[in-house]
């Protein structure tokens, strides 16, 4: 056996566990996954760093399936995350890979769903659980789950669930889990949040680093344009139609910014949805499913409400606002350039935004070249070398 899986066809799989695989295009692991899926095989504790977009539930999905025990009826792993995007995202993608094992039955569980629907999935003994914390809490407390069977814990995107304040629902949950439970954690940072629960959760854990270089850094040409005011409406139109883009993501900081720009760029005549913290979770959920279904070409959303938006194809993404945070400019860019597609990133910058710009620049080690936009919407590179 190697340190590192170059194959999937040499981990053995069952049958329909590899028949899933190609059936969902998988012809060879990514980094994450050639590092992760033997240590977890081998019911070693895990705490894998990774960009997003790497490949990371494969990494412990594939080994949740591997591992089912046809005679255990109760939950024998959970995966828990931060929102209910990911949370249904999640689920999503186990499903996909046990869709030749019928007999495995998978649940999510996550607030703004009625909670009567969820307790008649728990009633039907899932082997596995996704949830975000809050709502797992809520169902534990209500006698609806046990996790006392279960054999693997997973945390993903724990970084950001423990920056959310989830700390002592993790820890509740884990703590209702058996001793010998074991415990994954990915993350996109190693916060001290991260490593308190590790030291307090783990025994003897594999530590894996992916960067986002080589085959695991995503295609994407970056750019910042300066933009001003209203006229950053009409800029944001006549990049879409002139570099004819037709999956575009759009972020800004406030919701009312969001709600705003989306009224302004159907005014213009662009088709277009948005996403935000106040929108009810039945219209989020067909917001999200149009826009993977391609029923619009724009989706509009600040950093929260973008949390567990998985799409593959998004061909560029546009910095309405300079995020708050170096990290949430990773998170909003590395929504492009998956799959192992080209993709572009547009930051919309003021003078006044120039030492922001290059903060970030030396933060992600990006190179972000300054642009501006001819008459018929195409980026041509500055003539006067300013930088961002």
């Amino acid at each position: 056996m190697t340190d590192e899986l170059t194959t999937f066809e040499e981990l053995e799989l069952r049958p329909e566990l590899m028949k899933a695989l190609r059936n969902m295009g998988f012809t060879e692991p990514t980094p994450i996954q050639s590092r992760a899926i033997w240590p977890l095989l081998e019911g070693r504790d895990v705490i894998a760093k990774a960009p997003t977009g790497t490949g990371k539930t494969c990494s412990f999905g594939i080994p949740l399936l591997e591992c089912f025990r046809p005679d255990c009826t109760d939950v024998q792993g959970i995966v828990i995350c931060p929102t209910r995007e990911l949370c249904m995202q999640i689920a999503d993608d186990l499903r996909a890979l046990a869709a030749f094992m019928p007999e495995i039955r998978i649940a999510a569980l996550y607030g703004g769903q009625p909670i009567g629907r969820q307790i008649v999935a728990l009633q039907k003994k899932p082997h596995f659980v996704v949830a975000t914390p809050g709502r797992l809490i809520d169902h534990m407390n209500r006698g609806n789950i046990w996790l006392g069977d279960v054999y693997t814990a997973v945390l993903d995107e724990a970084d950001e669930m423990l920056k959310m304040g989830f700390v002592k629902d993790v820890r509740k949950i884990l703590n209702a889990t058996p001793r010998d439970t074991q415990v994954a954690l990915f993350s996109a940072t190693i916060s001290r949040e991260v490593m308190n629960v590790a030291w307090e959760y783990q025994r003897d854990a594999v530590e894996i680093t992916v960067e986002a270089t080589g085959s695991a850094r995503p295609d994407i040409v970056q750019y910042a344009l300066y933009a001003t005011g209203d006229d950053r409406v009409n800029t944001l139109c006549r990049i879409i139609e002139g570099l004819d883009l037709h999956r575009t993501m759009v972020f800004a900081n406030r919701k009312v910014t969001v709600q705003w720009l989306c009224k302004k760029m159907k005014a213009h005549g662009c088709s277009v949805d948005c996403l935000h913290g106040d929108i009810p979770q039945s219209q989020r959920n067909r917001v999200m499913e149009g826009f993977r279904k391609h029923r619009f070409d724009t989706l509009i959303c600040t950093d929260v409400a973008a949390r567990g938006i998985d799409v593959d194809d998004v061909e560029a993404v546009v910095n309405y606002d300079i995020p708050d945070e170096n990290e949430y400019y990773l998170h909003r860019i590395g929504r492009t350039g998956r799959a192992k597609r080209h993709g572009i990133a547009i930051t919309f910058m003021t003078d006044a935004d120039e030492f922001r710009m290059r903060d970030i620049k030396k933060y992600t080690h990006s190179d972000i070249q300054t642009v501006t936009l001819s008459d018929d919407g195409q980026l041509v590179p500055e003539t006067d070398n300013k930088e961002a």
